[in-house]
């Protein structure tokens, strides 16, 4: 059975998305009223969006699906193609697409290969162009001479880390951190957990990493004692992130590989916390990074919704 392939482009996607976030709710005559598009065009980035996963439809009725259509609203540019590229590694047709162009060198070559794997009912050169654009929009893809392409070697941490960059407002910044942790649940009290990161993810974007790394941790911090009280894990008496964390050992509560990769947030907030001091295991100050604040503050997140899949669905992934 094929499947369906709507051919657009990436600007094209960005501004009904746009659309959709300003509306709430709305017609696909609205978004074309809106973005002054034929209507080809607006069915057209419309399905794009939704295979995307950026928007859903029900009944001919569009809406956002997906808290990063929050930064399509904006002329900064950088931040809507930071934020598609995030949504494009969820996208399976870009990531076979990316794959394969890697391996071949051939954007044709690619296309094909892409629409015979996932038996795609577009015309190749429909599958090529529209994911070029999106590749090339996102900084995924570069053009090389010759009318040839390669796939960019950059990764996504550069795509957050220009999110995170574009991240000015604490809206914006609670709006990535939400997207980040990827999970919706209880424990993720939004003035203990949710805003001290996004405060971070500011102060990492203006060059504070120290305040950032300090912020971010007290976060996680707050989660694990939320945490520890869904799992009845007794705290008393601990003091820091890594003493918590071994609190979660005994009995069927988190893992061991689990608790050994949050210690890492423990080891880098204690060489924030230094300070001026020297620390006695070098005999000297430890500073901290801009790239360290700002990937910090997501791998904290990262780490949140590790801790919440395994409990919540036993997931075992890192």
């Amino acid at each position: 059975m094929s499947r369906s392939f709507s051919r657009s482009t990436a600007e094209q996607v960005v501004q009904v998305v746009d659309a959709v976030h300003v509306g709430g709710e709305v017609q696909a005559d609205y978004v074309e009223r809106f973005c002054d598009f034929s209507t080809d065009q607006t069915q057209n980035a419309l399905s794009l969006a939704c295979d995307i996963g950026l928007l859903s439809e029900a009944s001919g009725t569009y809406s956002t699906s997906n808290i990063l259509c929050n930064f399509f609203s904006t002329a900064v540019d950088t931040q809507k193609a930071a934020a598609l590229r995030i949504a494009l590694h969820e996208y399976e047709p870009f990531l076979l697409f990316a794959a394969r162009l890697r391996a071949t060198g051939s954007a044709d070559t690619a296309a094909q290969q892409t629409k015979a794997a996932l038996t795609l009912n577009a015309h190749r050169e429909e599958i090529k162009d529209t994911l070029i654009s999106l590749g090339t929009y996102t900084g995924a893809i570069e053009t090389q001479s010759g009318g040839r392409y390669a796939v960019a070697a950059t990764s996504t941490g550069d795509a957050l880390a220009e999110l995170a960059s574009s991240c000015r407002t604490q809206d914006a910044a609670e709006a990535a951190v939400r997207k980040h942790i990827g999970i919706e649940d209880p424990l993720l009290d939004r003035n203990e957990i949710i805003l001290p990161l996004a405060r971070a993810l500011i102060k990492a974007k203006n060059g504070y990493a120290r305040d950032a790394v300090t912020e971010a941790a007290i976060a996680f911090e707050s989660f694990l004692a939320r945490l520890a009280l869904e799992l009845n894990v007794t705290l008393t008496g601990t003091s820091g992130i890594s003493t918590k964390l071994d609190k979660f050992r005994s009995g069927p509560k988190l893992p061991k590989k689990v608790i050994e990769a949050c210690k890492y947030i423990a080891q880098l907030r204690n060489a924030a916390d230094h300070g001026v001091d020297v620390d006695p295991d070098v005999g000297a100050v430890w500073t901290i990074r801009e790239e360290s604040g700002r990937q910090f503050v997501f791998v904290t997140c990262t780490m949140i919704s590790v801790c919440l899949s395994h409990v919540r669905n036993n997931d075992f992934s890192l």
